[in-house]
């Protein structure tokens, strides 16, 4: 591969998956505490605990994919990735919905724009 703007793009993206899982999960006793001193019904306090830890699994494991890719971009393949992409757009989407301006989703769409256009500047 004659272009390094791919590898560098996901590279970048998985810096910032990886950092935004890391620190999902570093914050999980903070929601368990909130989720203790709540007065929700077991079921939706422990399923807010899992999906809580279920998206800093997937952060981690796309910083993973993206890490791979970074290091050997001969191994991506464009719809691939397009589709890898889409978790943290859609994510992010998600988390303007619900919740506003948000400092994790502006990451989650900076991720996902730089490994989109990585896969588009495969040659």
């Amino acid at each position: 591969m004659h272009n390094p703007l791919p590898r560098l793009l996901f590279a970048f993206s998985a810096a910032v998956l990886l950092l935004g899982g890391l620190t999902h999960a570093a914050a999980f006793s903070k929601a368990a505490a909130a989720v203790a001193a709540s007065d929700l019904p077991p079921f939706y306090g422990n399923s807010l605990k899992g999906l809580w830890l279920i998206d800093a699994a997937t952060l981690v494991i796309l910083a993973v994919a993206f890490g791979c890719l970074a290091a050997r971009p001969a191994l991506a393949n464009r719809p691939i990735v397009t589709c890898l992409a889409i978790i943290p757009g859609a994510t992010a989407f998600i988390l303007y919905k619900f919740m506003g301006n948000f400092l994790p989703a502006h990451m989650l769409v900076a991720a996902a724009a730089a490994a989109l256009a990585g896969a588009w500047r495969l040659v």
